[in-house]
């Protein structure tokens, strides 16, 4: 611990708490057993994208039906065309591997009568291959992790804590060895939100594990803490980031004004049998890809949102009303009783579904040993673009992305973390120009114009003029936020606002630069008439 207490240094600076961190923080600190291992989180530690996980996670388990090739393939296809194939194989295979250790850890998969893990099936899915906790896995997992680190006497826990930025700007004077185009991480500045206080975090290793984005849109069934954090304080190292364009829309998001963020309805109903009707009462999927309602999301989204457009409804259909029952609400009884609470009965009633912005398919480039660009940041989880998803995520991979590259960079790590120093010299954090009265109304109106730019011009469906216009506003608003954050105090609503500016406009601008529609790009401009 440095003299000044608000300077703090650790081995290990975990930010995020999802699979990706907790998994990672687990095994360096069982590992490096004299190190120390410090989490931050902007929430209390047990919310997180990997807490809203519903459907489950992916894997090939039941090898006399299943097999690595066609879990590929459904992923290859999924990702048009886009995946690295090599990223894929590796992924896929080391599946079952991290499977094992999430049950060895304690995480509880749902099971059959005789004692084998029941096995469900989403879209883009040739077999049964997620293993699954009801309709809660996510929660489940995040349980069982946490569990796991609270045993753990090497880690620190810390929630509340919001990273500002990643400390990157004074290698030059520390490192004079190293190349000067060669940037290198030394932890981050990190706001304590309990007590207002930005804290100074020197780190040998910082992993980046933030998770999504989903803010930046009206309709998310990201939490509110999916500000695009980790995505924007990378960019502003000068990490290289890549494929942000690819949005994925999940199709079936419950249709009920006034809450937020959106209820998921998972992609599992449909694997269990659920079908879409239109606001006619009329199936639809058939016009759009012969495997209907197993279709990937993409295409299930975009024809959500054509039919919604021929009619102007706000939301489709999805009857579940020929399923078993009791079968359904054992698999599914967290959305058994959301349903119930808003008066639909699902033996009798349609539940009314809408597309909403879901998953992230790009970000912050890894490579296969969780190495970005900038020396000693790792990264994982849906803030990176690992090669895995491509264009298009398939359905419970991000999951298991999360828990095999928090693995590789691990194992990566085994090998280099002694050769790494400890940083000396880190500069203070610098609050002055300081204006204390600064009024939250430009915070709460910027945040609504950033959600409503993107929503109605960077979608599921976009244009070049719908690109130009949101670029010209959100230049607009990037100016008027750098004004307000370079002269008011710091505060959480400030530095969210920031994030999710700089992130609306990294994915306008690469989707600017894709010429082709592919997966969750879809440009009306780009279609051959």
């Amino acid at each position: 611990m440095n003299a000044d207490k608000n300077v703090h240094h650790t081995d290990f600076l975990i930010i995020g708490s999802g699979i990706a961190g907790l998994s990672f923080a687990l095994k360096v600190a069982e590992y490096f057993k004299d190190s120390s291992v410090t989490i931050i989180t902007k929430d209390n530690k047990k919310e997180s994208n990997t807490s809203y996980a519903q459907g489950g996670i992916a894997t090939v388990w039941n090898k006399s039906v299943d097999s690595f090739k066609q879990h590929i393939e459904d992923t290859l296809i999924a990702g048009g065309g886009l995946c690295d194939e090599s990223v894929v194989n590796l992924v896929i295979e080391e599946a079952p591997d991290r499977l094992q250790e999430l049950i060895d850890w304690g995480v509880q998969f749902d099971k059959k009568e005789d004692g084998s893990y029941a096995l469900g099936r989403e879209g883009g899915h040739t077999q049964h291959r997620i293993l699954h906790h009801k309709d809660m896995t996510g929660a489940e997992i995040k349980r069982a992790l946490i569990h796991q680190i609270e045993q753990k006497k090497n880690v620190q826990f810390l929630d509340f804590h919001f990273a500002i930025d990643l400390i990157t700007e004074h290698q030059a004077k520390q490192q004079q060895t190293q190349r000067k185009e060669e940037i290198t991480c030394f932890g981050a500045y990190v706001l304590d939100l309990k007590n207002n206080q930005v804290q100074t975090f020197s780190s040998k290793v910082t992993l980046l594990a933030t998770g999504g984005n989903g803010q930046v849109y009206n309709t998310t069934t990201n939490p509110s803490i999916a500000t695009g954090d980790g995505l924007a304080i990378a960019y502003r190292a000068k990490a290289e980031i890549s494929e942000v364009e690819f949005i994925q829309f999940h199709p079936t998001a419950l249709y009920n004004p006034g809450e937020y963020p959106a209820f998921l309805i998972s992609e599992a109903v449909r694997g269990e049998g659920a079908i879409l009707r239109n606001n006619r009462g009329e199936r639809f999927m058939k016009q759009y890809d012969p495997r209907e309602e197993l279709a990937s999301r993409d295409i299930v989204a975009r024809a959500i949102d054509t039919e919604l457009k021929k009619s102007g409804a706000p939301h489709v259909y999805l009857d579940c009303t020929h399923l078993d029952y009791e079968r359904f609400t054992a698999h599914f009884p967290n959305i058994t009783e959301k349903c119930l609470g808003l008066g639909i009965d699902l033996r009798k009633d349609y539940i009314p579904v809408s597309p909403a912005q879901h998953y992230s398919c790009g970000g912050v480039n890894v490579n296969k040993k969780g190495k970005t660009s900038v020396k000693n940041l790792y990264a994982c989880g849906e803030v990176t673009r690992s090669g895995l998803h491509g264009a298009n995520r398939l359905a419970s991979n991000s999951l298991l992305e999360g828990i095999v590259f928090a693995d590789r960079a691990f194992k990566n790590l085994r090998k280099r973390f002694h050769k790494i120093e400890a940083p000396v010299r880190i500069p203070s954090w610098n609050d002055s120009g300081v204006v204390k009265n600064m009024e939250q109304i430009l915070i709460t109106h910027d945040r609504h114009e950033v959600k409503t730019i993107m929503s109605n011009y960077v979608g599921i469906v976009r244009s070049n003029e719908r690109l130009l216009r949101a670029e010209r506003k959100l230049r607009v608003l990037y100016e008027d936020n750098k004004r307000l954050y370079d002269h008011s105090e710091l505060s959480l609503g400030l530095c969210e606002l920031r994030n999710l500016i700089t992130t609306a406009y990294l994915i306008t601008q690469f989707s600017k630069k894709r010429t082709e529609n592919c997966g969750g790009f879809f440009n009306a401009d780009l279609v051959d008439l």
